[in-house]
């Protein structure tokens, strides 16, 4: 299965391909973005030196040529204007945090693809600041069915975001694309404003984010008059996901001719406080105290109103401005420390400990940066004998195990290794493979949690229960740390897996379909169909045919009357339907509950997108009259990126197959690129 490549969001974005053509991640082959052909790539501290020229003005002119510039830890990006007038793009690729994008200015109509500020700094604090993005965008150079968009905040990334005095306007996929703080990180909105946004200008999860003294709103504007001409107006002023409750303050928004002002998303929470919403909000979960139900839209001071003046920063905000920006750059940064003493011990003091952010190596306290200390992740670990180790951290140390006399300090206050769980002491690195997708699960003897272990994502996706887990991989890794023996261990793909950094072979752990799913019947006929995310297969010589049973890849159909069926499978039971009769289904051992696992009917006909044939990726999008679920029919992928919104579907194909089980007819169907379609009426029939 293609991971969220992981923005597990409704709408697909351009900005993972950029991204991870750059510098590996969850994304790549199996990441379900179109691919962004990139012309170059270039550092922030290398874009100082002579990309363009520099005005009278004092900043630099860039022409854009489908560059890539991207500003790593404690750097900061400023004084820069980006012609785009002649169609190519450029991307601001945000990867450590720490780091300060100022007076930047973007000057005519966009007509590239991709996202133009993208962010996947996975800690610390970023500053965006001074930004003009208000020339808009046309949706000609991209492939996928929304277009380009202006910011985007990745599913990987878990840093904390201030914009300040941006202007965002006519971006057809999202102004401000963050809702993946869902999954950590956090964005703050101050003093900025979007109009005409498609999909959504602020579009946010977490329960630290929030939006204060911002505008957003739709009216008819024209973008690019001279350059073809644009009009968006058909996006949410405000899009709250699930996540947290997201705090606005003193803001306003107002819907034009979109059909809400303001949505709540599948659980999405908010408190606004002051400022007005003008139209609909839509959904529940937002609490209000002293909104008008009328919106002041007038730009708020310190917004750029061109790109050049951006990129001059005549308008990078008040003094009291500066202070807060001061202020940001001095918290960077880690504001915690552990001092690991071994004056006065005997012996050597070794230590490890896992924290739950940024850890790094530190002279506080007079102590050495030893050579032997090493940090992977959030994990540090070293020894001491008569000297001091000290880190800084932030967060809060979650796992600590020291085996020695030495005495340990946390922010100059002595503790006791004892009260905190010990690291443990085995680590599961599953490296994914570009080549294809694949399926992993294992069983270990004691606790079990996720790591960043060599860089491995931390990804909700993966799932632990108790000391069972199961994922995906592609061409990214994930790691768990445990204690205690590896029991079991299923992979099925191309990638490979070590424990304790050295390769193990998974045939050496356990059987490849160590679950038992068991159907009894109650004396009558009762039809049933079962979805595994793994494979399944019927526990029987007997060829699956001779008992009216139909398996395909992770599916089973069947009918039982008196007896039991058994099969054995890998993964997951996904999905559980009892389409006629009564029958009493079993994992493990263990009865469950049918009407917890699946939420539809079956539906009688299918239509496959198959992109296996062609080179690059197509997009499509259709309307069914019916209901329309996604389905693994013929091997299909299930993917959480390809989105249904009531009977309409849309969703892109590489080198995979989707497939959608629906009822009814297929009233509009679109397809960019050149994969193939195949619709099946009565497919279940066959």
């Amino acid at each position: 299965m293609a991971r969220e490549p992981s923005v597990l969001d409704a709408e697909q974005t351009n900005a993972d391909s950029s991204r991870r053509g750059v510098s590996g991640g969850n994304t790549g082959l199996l990441d379900r973005r179109a691919y962004m052909r990139l012309a170059g790539v270039t550092t922030a501290a290398a874009a100082f030196s002579g990309v363009g020229a520099a005005n009278g003005d004092d900043y630099e002119e860039i022409t854009a040529r489908g560059q890539v510039i991207r500003i790593g830890q404690g750097e900061t990006y400023e004084n820069k204007l980006f012609d785009l007038t002649n169609g190519n793009s450029v991307v601001l690729l945000v990867e450590g945090g720490g780091s300060v994008i100022r007076n930047i200015g973007f000057k005519g109509l966009h007509r590239g693809d991709g996202f133009m500020i993208s962010i996947t700094a996975p800690r610390g604090d970023v500053l965006i600041e001074n930004v003009y993005l208000g020339d808009g965008s046309t949706k000609e150079g991209e492939s996928f069915v929304h277009g380009p968009g202006a910011v985007f905040y990745h599913r990987d990334a878990s840093c904390d975001v201030t914009f300040r005095h941006m202007n965002v306007q006519g971006w057809p996929n999202n102004g401000f694309y963050c809702s993946n703080t869902a999954h950590g990180g956090s964005v703050q909105f101050e003093n900025c404003y979007g109009k005409n946004n498609g999909v959504s200008t602020y579009r946010v999860a977490g329960g630290n984010d929030s939006i204060v003294n911002c505008v957003a709103y739709n009216d008819n504007t024209n973008y690019g008059s001279g350059w073809g001409g644009y009009t968006e107006d058909s996006g949410r002023p405000v899009w709250v996901w699930n996540g947290g409750t997201v705090t606005i303050e003193d803001s306003n928004f107002a819907s034009g001719s979109y059909p809400h002002a303001f949505v709540m998303h599948n659980g999405g929470a908010a408190s606004m406080t002051g400022g007005g919403i003008d139209g609909n909000v839509h959904g529940s979960g937002l609490q209000q105290s002293d909104v008008s139900s009328s919106a002041d839209l007038s730009m708020p001071s310190g917004v750029p109103t061109s790109a050049e003046a951006a990129a001059a920063g005549e308008s990078s905000g008040s003094p009291d401005d500066s202070e807060d920006e001061s202020d940001n750059e001095s918290d960077h940064d880690l504001p915690n420390v552990v001092v690991f003493d071994g004056d006065g011990t005997t012996s050597a003091t070794s230590y490890e400990f896992v924290v739950s952010d940024e850890v790094e190596p530190s002279t506080d306290e007079e102590a050495t940066i030893d050579e032997g200390a090493t940090v992977n992740g959030t994990h540090a670990e070293g020894t001491v004998a008569d000297y001091r180790d000290a880190w800084r951290f932030d967060g809060e140390i979650e796992r600590l195990t020291v085996d020695g006399d030495a005495a340990v300090r946390v922010n100059g206050e002595a503790v006791d290794p004892a009260d905190f769980d010990d690291v443990l002491e085995n680590v599961i690195l599953i490296e994914g493979d570009e080549s294809g997708a694949t399926r992993y699960e294992f069983e270990v003897e004691g606790d079990v949690e996720k790591s960043n272990y060599e860089g491995a994502s931390i990804d909700e996706e993966d799932v632990i229960e108790d000391s069972f887990v199961h994922g995906s991989v592609a061409d990214w890794k994930d790691a768990f740390r445990f204690e205690g023996e590896l029991e079991q261990l299923t992979v099925d793909g191309p990638g490979t897996v070590l424990v304790n950094d050295e390769p193990v072979d998974p045939d050496d752990y356990g059987t490849d379909l160590p679950h038992v799913l068991e159907v009894e019947g109650s004396g009558s006929p009762a039809n049933f169909e079962i979805t595994v995310d793994g494979e399944i297969e019927l526990d029987s010589d007997d060829d699956p045919t001779d008992e009216a049973t139909i398996i395909s890849g992770s599916t089973v159909q069947s009918t039982v009357s008196d007896g039991t069926q058994t099969f054995n499978f890998a993964g997951a039971v996904t999905d559980v339907t009892i389409t006629q009769g009564e029958a009493t289904v079993s994992v493990n051992g263990e009865e469950i509950d049918p009407s917890e696992y699946g939420e539809y009917e079956l539906l009688p006909h299918a239509i496959v997108i198959d992109g296996t044939e062609d080179d690059s990726a197509s997009t499509y999008a259709f309307e069914v009259s019916g209901a329309v679920v996604k389905s693994d029919y013929r091997g299909a992928s299930i993917d959480d990126e390809d989105v249904i919104e009531g009977k309409s579907v849309r969703g892109a194909v590489g080198n995979w197959l989707d497939a959608y089980w629906f009822e009814g007819d297929i009233e509009d169907f679109r397809l960019l690129g050149d994969a193939s379609v195949d619709v099946q009426y009565n497919a279940r029939d066959r």
